[in-house]
């Protein structure tokens, strides 16, 4: 390497050598930076050309500190917590395979310097988070193709997959659909997108789906559709579709103990209208919510929650948990 290409790298390799190398429990004297800059780079330095470089990066807008004991990179892009959050929401996001999940986790911590990888390993090791991981997923690359799809305007097929008793994916259906957005929710990333077929939106998740290929066919604008004229409400879709069935929204009204009002707003949102009922320690819930939702969600609640109205709904609900009933009566005998 020339000797005047080395010096335009040098200024480059230096602060690729404060990120990893340096932080304010362990600044680096300019003789050390000489030394890791030979080593790594095989790139000769005076101390007073490491001064210049030094000076030209702090010049440059870089957050370079010094100090008698020595030079270290004061602000990076994440701050340490700000990469446990990503790093922790990476290892264990159900939707993210155990070797993508390991892959991004060494990207984002590499982002953090050499001393916060040795902080990172108080964390949850990584075996924990392979539990309930889908092994098979094409999420990645499943993401690209909806990606430029949505971009270009265009359909996308796909074979949509379901878990079998051998805990493998196996092929359900195939649709053609035309993507709008792919929303974050319960863990998983969820497709939204318009069958023809059916004549309805409906919500697919990414994970279970393989042989994503766009089609060259103009998609289905979403405002051209009934109810989405506006175009994409993301509150909407988090408070009132918590598990992401696409039947169009009621108003539900419902009673419930005080402790459970944190879970009302948990999975439905501040726009929860929560008042007294007028029996002591009561409350009177009025959310707008996807009917099929709201019917699993009342059913995972049945011992606290008692749907009011609308009067068909509740008349659903019942007619499920009597029938539970009839069966663990039964089999009882």
């Amino acid at each position: 390497m020339e000797s005047g290409e080395s010096k335009k790298l040098a200024l480059l390799y230096i602060l690729e050598i404060l990120k990893s190398d340096s932080d304010i429990e362990h600044p680096l004297r300019q003789e050390k930076l000489a030394e890791l800059l030979e080593k790594r780079y095989m790139i000769t330095l005076e101390r007073k050309a490491i001064g210049r470089n030094l000076s030209l990066l702090l010049g440059a807008g870089y957050d370079i500190v010094q100090t008698p004991a020595g030079t270290y990179l004061g602000e990076r892009e994440f701050e340490p917590s700000e990469l446990r959050l990503l790093i922790d929401s990476v290892l264990f996001s159900k939707h993210v395979s155990p070797s993508h999940s390991r892959a991004l986790a060494e990207k984002l911590s590499a982002l953090g310097g050499k001393y916060f990888e040795t902080h990172r390993r108080h964390a949850a090791p990584t075996a924990v988070s392979d539990r309930n991981k889908n092994e098979y997923s094409q999420l990645f690359f499943a993401i690209e193709i909806v990606d430029d799809a949505i971009e270009a305007g265009y359909k996308i097929r796909f074979v949509y997959s379901k878990f079998g008793a051998d805990k493998k994916l196996h092929k359900s259906s195939e649709h053609t659909v035309s993507p709008y957005q792919m929303v974050l929710q319960n863990q998983h990333y969820y497709l939204m997108a318009h069958s023809a077929e059916q004549d309805k939106i409906m919500f697919f998740r990414m994970d279970k789906m393989s042989s994503v290929a766009i089609v060259r066919e103009k998609a289905v604008p979403l405002r051209s559709l009934p109810g989405h004229e506006g175009g994409i409400d993301y509150r909407e879709i988090s408070s009132t579709m918590p598990y992401m069935y696409g039947d169009r929204p009621i108003h539900v009204t419902f009673t419930c103990p005080a402790f459970v009002i944190d879970q009302v707003i948990d999975w439905f949102g501040y726009e929860s209208n929560i008042r007294k009922s007028g029996i002591d320690g009561e409350y009177l819930v009025t959310v707008r919510v996807s009917p099929t939702a709201m019917e699993y969600w009342a059913l995972q609640y049945a011992k606290h929650v008692r749907v009011i109205s609308p009067a068909d709904l509740r008349e659903r609900i019942a007619s499920t948990l009597r029938k539970a009933a009839d069966e663990y009566a039964e089999t009882a005998k």
